[in-house]
Order: structure tokens, then sequence, then C-alpha cells
């Protein structure tokens, strides 16, 4: 009988185990069931668009890590930042980088974005207009994928309709594959059962993946709006090396802007003590003399 019990109690225990996955099995599978998602890329971008108006301005803070080239050679920075954003286009980022609280700036308003960075192997300033941005700049850091990580619809290459969108199902998303001239440009990967987006992919003229854009860890800042506190954008747009900006908000809370602190935060800042100066007018960049 002494041998017997432990053989009973571990076939009992195996027998539980079992039921206990099979249940889980069965749960996943049930949970899949139940979330269709969309039946059209109408309804999907309604939902999309649904969402991105029912955004609110938030302040944030955490943590960016970056990692781009300079002169052939990669530059790596960890380094605090702040974020301020007014819907639906008002963002301002802010990275204190080598005791420069604003070594990074990212930010754009209803008519321009921007991006500098001002480090000893890179002294840059990226500017232009929405209504001449023609596409997704090769930088990692353009302020365009950051409010679509946040699930802005209306900066420079907002859904105006469903013309040229296609739906596919692919696991559990929903993907919505943007065209033009039989070439695909964009696909959005939204999550069929809370209908937030996990990624998005911007193609060349080949057909070539040049920019991914991560957004995870949704944080609900309002009943209708979430917003990622895991960012990851990664760019191989120039050779295909990889360049990437990782964000990670440890705070984020929903805010309520003066017009000063507008003003402050929202409007273009001056390009002074830059090496270089970019405007960028439809798919080129064209340097400024100073």
């Amino acid at each position: 009988m002494s041998y017997q019990r432990p053989k009973l109690c571990f076939l009992s225990t195996l027998a539980a185990a079992m039921l206990i996955l099979a249940g889980c099995a069965s749960l996943i599978q049930k949970q899949m069931g139940i979330c269709p998602g969309a039946e059209s890329a109408s309804q999907a971008i309604s939902t999309l668009k649904q969402r991105s108006q029912n955004a609110v301005p938030i302040k944030a803070s955490g943590q960016c890590l970056l990692r781009i080239f300079a002169d052939g050679k990669p530059l790596k920075e960890n380094f605090p930042i702040k974020v301020w954003f007014n819907p639906a286009v008002q963002i301002c980022l802010q990275g204190d980088v080598a005791f420069d609280p604003k070594g990074v700036v990212v930010g754009s308003n209803e008519r321009e974005f921007w991006l500098s960075i001002k480090l000893k192997e890179i002294s840059s300033y990226w500017w232009g207009k929405w209504y001449e941005k023609t596409f997704t700049a090769r930088l990692g850091m353009d302020p365009e994928l950051i409010l679509e990580a946040f699930g802005i619809t209306e900066s420079g290459s907002e859904i105006k309709n469903d013309e040229g969108w296609f739906l596919s199902k692919e696991g559990a998303f929903d993907v919505l594959a943007k065209e033009e001239q039989g070439i695909i440009i964009k696909k959005i990967y939204v999550s069929r059962c809370n209908y937030l987006v996990s990624k998005i992919e911007y193609f060349d003229a080949e057909g070539k993946v040049v920019i991914v854009t991560e957004p995870d860890k949704y944080k609900q800042v309002t009943e209708s709006f979430f917003v990622p506190a895991y960012i990851k954008i990664t760019s191989y747009a120039d050779d295909s090396r990889g360049d990437f900006m990782q964000i990670t908000l440890t705070s984020i809370k929903s805010a309520n802007f003066t017009e000063k602190q507008k003003a402050h935060l929202f409007n273009r800042p001056e390009p002074k003590g830059f090496r270089h100066i970019y405007e960028i007018i439809g798919e080129e960049l064209f340097e400024q003399l100073q």
C-alpha cells in the first residue's frame, strides 16, 4: 500500500494538470473565437478613426533607447524623456542627452513637424510642412510615426477614406493594407479583441519593409483612450542597418494645457546651433545654407 499511494497521487495530479491544460487551451481557443474583428476595411478604418477622435491631452515621462548611425558607426544613447501630447497632432518629445534637456527634440503642430538631435557626433535639425510631406521620412524618430503609434490618424498621411485599403485576417489580427498603383505601401496590424494597433509596417516602391512601428503595453487614460507605454520604431531605410528608437513610458497622465504652454511646447523652435539644417519637401531632404 505504501507504494500504491504515491502512484495514485501522481496519476491524480497528472490527470488534474491535463484537465487544467485542456481547459486553458479551450479558453484560449474560445477567446480567439469570440473576436471576429471588422467585417470590412471601411468598418476597420471607422473604428480606428473613432479611437483617434477619443484622444485626450496627456503628459508622460520615461526612457528612450536610441541607436542611429553617424559616419557609418553605430551610436547608442539611453536617456530620460518627457512627452506632451495635445490631440490631434500637437506633440513634443524632449530627451535629456549629455546634460542637455533638449538634446533630442521631436515635435509637430497642425502646420509643421520637426526633429533635432544635438550630439557631438550628430548635430542636425530636420523640419517640414505637412502639406509638402508626401512620404514617411527616412527618420526613425519621425513625429508622424509617434503620432500613429498613439493611434492618431489625422497626421500627414491621415486615413481620409477607405479608398485603396484592403482588409485581411492573420492569426488574431485584422490587417489593413494600403495600396497605391498596385503596390502595398503600408500595413496596420490590429488586435481583433481590443482593436488596438500592434504593428505598422511601411514599404518602399519595391515592396521592401523600410520602417516598422510596434506599440505595446497600452495604458488606459480614459474610458475610450489608450496610450502605448512601449513603442519601438525600427528603420531599415538606409542599407538595412536597423536604426531604432525604443520608448518606455513609466508615467502617463491626462493633462490640461494653457495657451501659454501650448505656444511654448508646440511651436517649432528656431534651428540655432546646429551644424546641419534640412527641410523635407516631398520625398527629398534639402540642406539649408546658414
